[in-house]
């Protein structure tokens, strides 16, 4: 397996991955990493590379990308999501560093260190000019509680600041537990005399800080950014500073980094503190997060196990491995319900029995889908994109719970396409092995694996033998031979029965044409899985 490195990650996150037999670990920069990325399966990146829609158009057997930090703005999710590619990053690697840096901002603000410091080098001294402020009894707003919001929180109640937070995805007690009042935008603006920002990059968070937010905060505020250089309107910033609304900025990060001509008149300012995207740039949290996604990456490419992926479900190690034996029965029975149907697919729904919870559900959708729809398309689907590939082509799925049956876990598929529908349900046997339970509520239970005939056909005398035959003048050697029979429609009337049969070698297509034309056979199909 090729691993392409990309950016410049801490040596033992290097070493952990060159450490596996397996791995052929391939160490490039910047400007050269294009060139490996054909044969690449993993991808590792730090914050100087990106990995857009031309990246991925390069790399087709690409499996992961590992973001050695938390920011993935420098990833075209869309597209890895599109071609089955899983990004992963690092929340919270960098989150103390990031605190600290935003904490040495603040200090710097209130009492003018690096003006101070320029000064007295310049063999001035200019006491009077650097009157400063104290932080006691100060109110530090701060926008995004996240894991380094939760830090600087931490970090600023030893010096008697007032902490106010704003944050629509924390809840109360979350907040109430790190001593920190919950307030709206608005509420926060009016009240802080520092705002610290420390969000995710969206669309709704793009320019948060504007000319009309700044209105609305207290005259003479200070403001810090470590997340992200597109959260402030650097125009509206400079004009703020210009008028004294805002006292001063600390700025670590950049609309265009390094900063463009927009942000040159900023930079210009006595009362801006600027520095090089440094805020998580310490030896410490470097080697953190180099090392965390080198063995997620690891992880992931030799067991399946996914953690802190942006764009599908995360599970733990033991998580997956009590999970991996479903994903891998919804996706044969995804299969195996698509090659038993004919016409387009419409639409499925899946229903679960047992103690699934909602991320083991969005994860056995996915498996459930690719199964359905890689028997449709020229597209690979995978756990990743199946259900943007279902949502791009109107296919529709509803998911279903309900109480527990005679096994304890057991998931249904039905699908219906534009000419019929099929439905089938199965478990996962002690073993660990997937197995078919049932077909159009007909119980038939099975071994989901290997290459199988499923034949349809009126309860009557001589099909079974019938088939036996057929397959044994064939030379096709049958392994397991499963039977089950619904009820009789009305009196007299012959019930509909199923066979699924386990052969050695494929079915060929003469012989499945024998099948059909056996008297009372309404269905005959060969089955690959």
């Amino acid at each position: 397996m090729n691993i392409l490195i990309a950016d410049a990650i801490a040596p033992a996150a290097v070493d952990a991955l060159k450490a596996e037999p397996e791995f052929n670990v391939i160490v490039s920069n910047a400007n050269e990493y294009r060139k490996h990325l054909a044969g690449a399966e993993a991808v590792l990146i730090r914050s100087a590379v990106k990995m857009t829609g031309d990246e991925f158009a390069l790399a087709p057997k690409l499996r992961v990308v590992g973001r050695a930090g938390v920011g993935v703005d420098n990833v075209d999710c869309a597209a890895a999501t599109a071609r089955g590619v899983v990004v992963m990053n690092t929340p919270g690697g960098n989150a103390v560093a990031v605190a600290e840096h935003t904490l040495a901002f603040i200090l710097s603000l209130a009492r003018s260190v690096p003006g101070a410091s320029a000064s007295t080098k310049a063999g001035k001294w200019e006491k009077q000019k650097f009157l400063g402020n104290e932080l006691a009894g100060k109110t530090l707003g701060i926008v995004g509680f996240g894991n380094v919001g939760r830090q600087v929180a931490r970090r600023a109640k030893p010096f008697g600041m007032e902490i106010v937070a704003h944050d629509p995805y924390v809840s109360s007690d979350a907040a109430k537990d790190a001593d920190v009042e919950l307030l709206d935008i608005d509420e926060l603006y009016a009240c802080a005399d520092y705002i610290t920002l420390h969000l995710a990059l969206k669309p709704e968070t793009r320019k948060l800080v504007r000319a009309e937010s700044i209105a609305k905060m207290k005259d003479g505020v200070r403001i810090v950014n470590c997340a992200r250089g597109e959260l402030i309107d650097s125009q509206a910033l400079n004009d703020a500073l210009a008028s004294g609304k805002v006292a001063g900025a600390a700025l670590d990060v950049f609309e265009t980094e390094p900063p463009g001509e927009s942000e040159s008149p900023l930079l210009a300012r006595e009362t801006v503190v600027a520095t090089p995207h440094i805020g998580g740039s310490t030896a410490e949290a470097q080697e953190k997060v180099g090392i965390r996604i080198a063995k997620q990456v690891r992880d992931f490419l030799k067991d399946g196990v996914v953690l802190s992926a942006v764009n599908m479900p995360s599970v733990s190690a033991e998580q997956y491995g009590k999970l991996k034996p479903f994903l891998e029965l919804a996706e044969r029975l995804g299969s195996f319900a698509a090659q038993t149907t004919q016409g387009r697919p419409v639409r499925l729904k899946i229903t679960y029995s047992g103690n699934f919870g909602e991320s083991d559900s969005a994860l056995i959708r996915n498996a459930a889908l690719s199964g359905v729809l890689n028997r449709f398309l020229s597209q690979k689907a995978n756990l990743i994109n199946a259900a943007q590939i279902a949502r791009e082509r109107a296919f529709g799925v509803t998911d279903v719970r309900r109480g527990r049956t005679h096994f304890s876990d057991s998931i249904a598929l039905s699908l219906k396409t534009e000419e019929g529908a099929r439905t089938v349900e199965g478990t996962v046997f002690p073993d660990g092995s997937p197995r078919l339970l049932s077909t159009d509520g007909i119980y038939v239970e099975t071994r989901l694996d290997g290459h199988l005939v499923y034949v349809t056909n009126e309860d009557v005398p001589g099909v079974i033998g019938r088939v036996g035959t057929i397959l044994g003048d064939n030379g096709i050697n049958i392994a397991d031979f499963a039977l089950g029979r619904g009820e009789a429609p009305e009196t007299g009337k012959a019930a509909n029965a199923v066979a699924v049969v386990l052969t050695d070698q494929p079915l060929p297509a003469a012989v499945l044409e024998q099948l059909y034309a056996t008297r009372a056979v309404t269905f005959a199909k060969a089955i690959e899985l």
